[in-house]
């Protein structure tokens, strides 16, 4: 926890006036986050995520380079106990999560974040300091799932079976981009009058990848405008990579503890599975229907 003398201390160099440092009213997991003033946002990392803090102060200035809506970086300090950083602050809400794929009062926003992850993922192909994810295969996953008890075998049958019919769909070989990682509601903030989008935060979780990883942050029912903002047209194709990272990520999480407190959508070992099913009972738009 960064003393008030150290507060006041950052406050100084950057011109702000100790007494303006207010503690934001949402904490992140990663960085307590303070505004200095009304012009500028203090974030310092946890001691477990100071190498995330690191990782954003090469993404922030990239992404900023290549057009992409987030706050700029005004200083980065990883000297001393607290590495940290000031970015410029940007005034907004968390939007709203749909409904179901038709839902029309944040879409506005969802289109923007798929034109805004257009941009980034067509402006970077790599940077030196971030780390490459390649992703695994799901099938053999599924497997000792069943074998330790948490699927049937008929279910685990069956689901290997879906894996093997989006397996075509899929490229060869993705070309790696840079990728945001956390594309979810809570790291993005909309003006609440316009419901336009205002900016991207947090990079935290940036990485070289498939960027179809990148819309596996957001449940399915939000991805369809997102995707239409990022390719105009949805293809069978570029459906078919997304859900294959949905259902991945989903039969992860069925091992994993049960956490009472965790507020993010996927949270939950069970909500990945429920909210693909909840996406394809719901009516999705074309192309989903294709895959089920």
């Amino acid at each position: 926890m960064p003393s008030p003398a150290t507060l006041a201390d950052i406050a100084r160099r950057h011109r702000v006036d100790p007494s303006a440092v207010v503690a934001a009213p949402f904490q992140g997991v990663a960085n307590r986050v303070y505004f200095l003033g009304d012009r500028l946002v203090l974030r310092i990392a946890r001691p477990e995520s100071a190498d995330d803090l690191r990782k954003e102060a090469l993404v922030i200035p990239a992404a900023v380079r290549a057009g992409v809506r987030t706050p700029e970086m005004v200083a980065f300090d990883d000297g001393g106990e607290l590495p940290h950083m000031v970015v410029r602050r940007v005034d907004g809400v968390a939007p709203g999560l749909p409904a179901a794929p038709d839902d029309q009062r944040w879409r506005a926003v969802y289109r923007q974040l798929g034109a805004e992850l257009a941009v980034l993922h067509g402006g970077v192909d790599a940077l030196p300091g971030v780390p490459v994810d390649t992703a695994s295969d799901p099938r053999p996953d599924i497997a000792a799932l069943a074998e330790s008890g948490y699927l049937g075998g008929d279910v685990a049958d069956w689901l290997i079976g879906w894996f093997d019919r989006l397996e075509p769909r899929l490229p060869a070989a993705p070309r790696t981009r840079l990728i945001h990682g956390d594309a979810s509601p809570t790291n993005l903030l909309a003006d609440p009058d316009t419901r336009r989008l205002a900016a991207i935060l947090d990079w935290g979780d940036a990485a070289l990848a498939d960027p179809a990883i990148e819309f596996a942050k957001l449940p399915l029912r939000a991805v369809p405008p997102v995707l239409e903002g990022y390719l105009g047209e949805v293809d069978e194709s570029w459906a078919a990579r997304v859900l294959w990272h949905h259902l991945h990520w989903a039969v992860g999480r069925l091992p994993t503890p049960a956490d009472r407190h965790a507020a993010h959508w996927s949270a939950q070992p069970g909500n990945r599975f429920l909210e693909t099913v909840r996406f394809l009972l719901s009516d999705p738009p074309h192309p989903w229907p294709e895959l089920r």
